[in-house]
C-alpha cells in the first residue's frame, strides 16, 4: 500500500492526526504535494452518511468562535462528531497568519468527537481558504457528520462561503437601525438562519429589537432556498441561551431541503462553480509562472495605476497579447 493510499485507509478509521497531515498536504502549494493530494482525494472512502455542512459568517466581535463552541457542544450531545475548519487571515504585510482558533475553542478542540483545524485564508476572497472544500471532504471521510466552516469577517465575497455549505448561518450583535444598514443586502440574501448573538444583560432588549428589524428586513429579500423563511432568532453563546434552538433550525433546514431534493441540486451545483472558480485560479497562476507574462503584467499594472489604460481593457490587452 502507498503512502496516500495509507493515509486514505488512515482517515477511513477516523485517524484525527492522519487528517490533519491530510489537510496539511493539500494546503501545500508544492507541485509534487498536490499531485498526491488529487490521488489522496481519489482514494477517500465514501463517507458513512451525509454530513451537515454549516457556513457561519459575521462581522468581527460578533462571537463566532464562542459561538461555534456553544453549538459543537450541543451537537456532541446529541450523538455527532464535530468538525470544524476555521480560516484564519492571513497578514496583508507579511503574508502570514495567527492561527489562533483553537485557544478561542479550548472545550471542543480536547474533545475526542470533535476537530478543530485553522488554516490560512492566503489571500483568496470569500472568507475561505482555497482549499476549504478539499478539507471538507478529508473531514467527512474520517466520519464527522457535522461539518462547520467559518468564515473571515463579512462581506458580499462572502458567496464563496455559502457555495460550499448547506445552511448559510449570519450571526450578528445587538444593535439599531443604523446596524441593518451595515450589512449588505447581496450577505442577508445568502442566509438560511440568522442571529442575533449577545442577547443577555444590558443588551438583551436591544437584542430583541434587533431580531424584529432584521425579520422585517427579510420579509423584502428573496431567499435563496424554497419554501423557506427565514428565521431569526436572538442567542447568547456565552450564556448558552437559544442556542439549542438555532440546532434546531439548523437540522429542520437539512431535513427540509434533503427531502424536497435541493439539497443534492444544490451540491451539484456548488461542484460545477468550484470547478470553474478553480480553472479559474489555477490558469491564473500558470499564466504568471512564465517569467515573460508576469513582467508584461507587471507593466500593464502600473499603466492601469497611473490611469492610462482601464482594468478591463488592460486585462483584454493582456489575453490577446500573451495567447
Amino acid at each position: 500500500m502507498n503512502g496516500t493510499a495509507s493515509l486514505a485507509d488512515a482517515i477511513g478509521k477516523h485517524d484525527r492526526r492522519a487528517l490533519a497531515q491530510a489537510i496539511t498536504l493539500v494546503e501545500s502549494g508544492l507541485k509534487e504535494h498536490q499531485s498526491q493530494a488529487r490521488e489522496l482525494l481519489a482514494a477517500l472512502p465514501a463517507p458513512g452518511q451525509l454530513a451537515l455542512r454549516i457556513g457561519i459568517t459575521g462581522p468581527p466581535g460578533a462571537g463566532k468562535s464562542t459561538f461555534i463552541e456553544t453549538l459543537g457542544g450541543h451537537m456532541i450531545k446529541r450523538g455527532h462528531s464535530v468538525a470544524v475548519l476555521t480560516v484564519d487571515p492571513s497578514s496583508v504585510v507579511s503574508g502570514g497568519s495567527i492561527l489562533g482558533d483553537k485557544t478561542r475553542m479550548p472545550a471542543l478542540s480536547v474533545n475526542e468527537k470533535a476537530f478543530v483545524r485553522p488554516s490560512p485564508s492566503s489571500g483568496t476572497e470569500g472568507g475561505v481558504g482555497r482549499f476549504t472544500r478539499e478539507a471538507i471532504a478529508l473531514c467527512e471521510a474520517a466520519g464527522f457528520d457535522r461539518v462547520i466552516v467559518e468564515t473571515v469577517g463579512v462581506g458580499q465575497s462572502e458567496l464563496r462561503a455559502a457555495s460550499m455549505t448547506d445552511v448559510f448561518v449570519l450571526l450578528l450583535v445587538p444593535g439599531s437601525g443604523d446596524e441593518l444598514q451595515g450589512i449588505k443586502r447581496g450577505v442577508m440574501e445568502l442566509a438560511d438562519l440568522i442571529l442575533v448573538n449577545k442577547a443577555d444583560g444590558d443588551l438583551e432588549q436591544t437584542a430583541r429589537r434587533t431580531v424584529s428589524e432584521y425579520a422585517s428586513a427579510t420579509g423584502f429579500l428573496q431567499a435563496r432556498t424554497p419554501d423557506w423563511r427565514v428565521p431569526v432568532l436572538a442567542v447568547s453563546a456565552l450564556r448558552d441561551i437559544g442556542v439549542t434552538d438555532a440546532l434546531d433550525q439548523m437540522e429542520k433546514f437539512f431535513v427540509h431541503a434533503t427531502k424536497a431534493g435541493l439539497l443534492q441540486s444544490r451540491r451539484e451545483s456548488q461542484a460545477i462553480e468550484a470547478l470553474m472558480q478553480a480553472l479559474h485560479e489555477g490558469l491564473l497562476d500558470e499564466f504568471l509562472k512564465s517569467t515573460k507574462n508576469a513582467d508584461e503584467v507587471e507593466r500593464v499594472r502600473r499603466e492601469v495605476a497611473t490611469g492610462r489604460l482601464t482594468p478591463g481593457l488592460a486585462a483584454r490587452a493582456l489575453i490577446d497579447q500573451l495567447t
